[in-house]
C-alpha cells in the first residue's frame, strides 16, 4: 500500500514540472505582446522569431510555445535525448547521446548556429534550456575530438566531481558552452526559458549556461582535474588546451549580454512543493527538508533514513504519518564495476538503515526517469526490502552494483523518459 502511495506522491512530483504546462503557465500572448513572467515583449517591434534549445525537456517546452506563437515562428532547431522526442510542426527536433554526446549532437549543434548566423539585430531568438543540454549541445574547440570529449567525459562522471565542476571543464573545451551560444546570436535579442537541474539554479552551470556569463576560468577546470587527478587520464590534446588559456569564455559584464534575459521557469522546489500538496491530500503530514541536497549518494541515504527513524521511533521532529521530503543530487564516486545510478545506490544504502523498521518506506528516483546508465528512475525500498532479496548488501554497495541488487524485485521504479528534468526526489513515509 505505502508502495503505491510513495509512487504517487513522486508522479505528483513530476507533474508539477512538466515542461508543456510550465511553459503554458508562464508564457502568454495578448495581441503582440509576448509576457514570459515579468518580460514583456512586443512583437511587432522584431523582425523574424527564431526557436532554438537544447535538453530532455526541449520538445515538450517547443510543443507549448509553437501552440502560443504558432506561424510567428520563422524557424527553429532544438535537439533532445534519444527517445524524448514530441512531434512538432515548425521546428526541426534532432536526437542524440546523453550523458556521453556524440556525432548527432554536434550536428544538431552545427544546425543551431548556422540559424543563429542568419538573426538580425531586429530579430528575437527564444532559447529553451533544460537538463542534458550539456552533453546535447556539442560543438567542440578545433583540435578536439568527438573520442577525446567523450573519454573525458566518461572520467569526469566516474570521479565524483559535482556538476559545476564538470561543466567548468566542459565549458572551456567547448564552442557554444559557457556563454558562447549569446555570442553567437547577438546583437539579435534573445530570451532563455530554462528548466533547473543543477542546486540553487546558477544559471551558469545549468545546461553549462551557454546564454549567460561564464563564471569559471580556464585556470577553474586545470584545478578539477588536479582535484580528482585526472590529469593523467585525460587525452593529451585536451590537458594542452586548456593549458593554453585561450580563447577565454566571456563574461557577465561583456556587452552582449544586455541583450539577453535568462528565466528559470522550473525547479527541483517546484516539484517538491507538488509531491508536498499530494502527500498532504493523501492524508500524510509533509515536510520538505530541502532541495539542495548533495554529497555521496550512500552518505546522504544513512542521514535521511535516520530521520525517518526517529519520526518512528520519538515522533520527533513530527508525529506518523508522516511524508518526509528532499530534492537535489548526490554523486557517486565508482571504486566497482557494478550497474547503478545514485538514486539506486541512495535506496540500497536506505535499505540497510531501515532494515525492520516495518512502517518506514523510501523512494529514491531521478525526475527526467534514467538513474545512471540503466532504465530504471530509481527504487523504492522498506523495512522489509532486505529480508525479501537473498543478496548481500554491502558488497553489492561495495561493488557500486545497486541496479543488480534490485533487479528481479519489485523495488526498481520504472517510468520511461519523463522529458522533464529537476535533479532527483528522495520521499520517505513513516507510519
Amino acid at each position: 500500500m505505502k508502495r503505491t502511495i510513495v509512487r504517487d506522491i513522486f508522479l505528483a512530483g513530476l507533474s508539477g514540472v512538466e515542461p508543456y504546462s510550465l511553459v503554458k503557465r508562464k508564457v502568454r500572448l495578448e495581441g503582440d505582446i509576448l509576457k514570459v513572467e515579468q518580460l514583456e515583449l512586443d512583437l511587432s517591434q522584431f523582425g523574424s522569431i527564431y526557436l532554438v534549445g537544447a535538453g530532455k525537456a526541449f520538445a515538450a517546452q517547443a510543443k507549448a510555445i509553437e501552440e502560443i506563437l504558432g506561424q510567428k515562428i520563422k524557424a527553429g532547431i532544438g535537439v533532445t535525448k534519444y527517445g524524448h522526442t514530441l512531434p512538432l510542426e515548425r521546428i526541426k527536433l534532432f536526437e542524440a547521446g546523453h550523458p556521453l554526446p556524440d556525432k548527432e549532437g554536434g550536428q544538431a549543434t552545427e544546425a543551431i548556429l548556422g540559424l543563429l548566423s542568419e538573426a538580425k539585430e531586429e530579430d528575437l531568438i527564444l532559447c529553451l534550456l533544460s537538463g542534458g543540454g550539456s552533453a546535447l549541445l556539442f560543438a567542440p574547440v578545433r583540435g578536439i575530438s568527438l573520442e577525446e570529449i567523450a573519454q573525458l567525459n566518461a572520467a569526469l562522471l566516474s570521479c565524483g566531481a559535482k556538476i559545476d565542476e564538470i561543466n567548468a571543464v566542459r565549458k572551456h573545451l567547448s564552442s557554444v558552452k559557457g556563454g558562447q551560444l549569446a555570442k553567437r546570436a547577438y546583437p539579435a535579442r534573445l530570451v532563455s526559458l530554462i528548466l533547473s537541474d543543477v542546486i540553487g539554479d546558477p544559471l551558469d552551470v545549468i545546461a553549462s549556461g551557454p546564454t549567460t556569463g561564464d563564471e569559471s576560468t580556464f585556470a577553474d577546470a586545470l584545478k578539477v582535474l588536479k582535484r580528482y587527478d585526472l590529469e593523467d587520464k585525460v587525452p593529451t590534446a585536451i590537458l594542452s588546451h586548456l593549458q593554453r588559456g585561450e580563447p577565454e569564455t566571456p563574461k557577465k559584464e561583456d556587452k552582449i549580454f544586455e541583450r539577453v534575459t535568462n528565466i528559470i521557469i522550473g525547479n527541483n522546489r517546484q516539484a517538491l512543493y507538488a509531491a508536498r500538496d499530494k502527500a498532504r491530500e493523501l492524508g500524510w503530514t509533509p515536510l520538505i527538508l530541502t532541495s539542495e541536497m548533495e554529497g555521496e549518494a550512500k552518505e546522504a541515504a544513512k542521514v535521511f533514513a535516520s530521520i525517518c527513524k526517529e519520526i518512528r521511533s520519538s515522533s520527533n521532529p513530527m508525529s506518523p504519518p508522516a511524508c518526509i521530503l528532499a530534492g537535489g543530487e548526490t554523486t557517486v564516486t565508482l571504486k566497482g564495476d557494478g550497474r547503478g545510478g545514485r538514486n539506486q545506490e541512495f535506496a540500497l544504502a536506505a535499505a540497510m538503515q531501515i532494515k525492520g523498521f516495518e512502517e518506514i518506506t523510501i523512494l529514491a528516483a531521478g525526475t527526467d526517469g534514467t538513474d545512471g546508465p540503466t532504465e530504471a528512475a530509481g527504487a523504492v525500498v522498506d523495512g522489509k526490502t532486505l529480508s525479501k532479496i537473498d543478496k548481500d548488501p554491502e558488497e553489492y554497495l561495495k561493488n557500486n552494483d545497486s541496479y543488480h541488487f534490485f533487479k528481479d524485485s519489485p523495488c526498481h521504479l520504472i517510468t520511461g523518459p519523463t522529458r522533464t528534468n529537476v535533479m532527483d526526489m528522495v520521499i520517505g513515509l513513516v507510519g
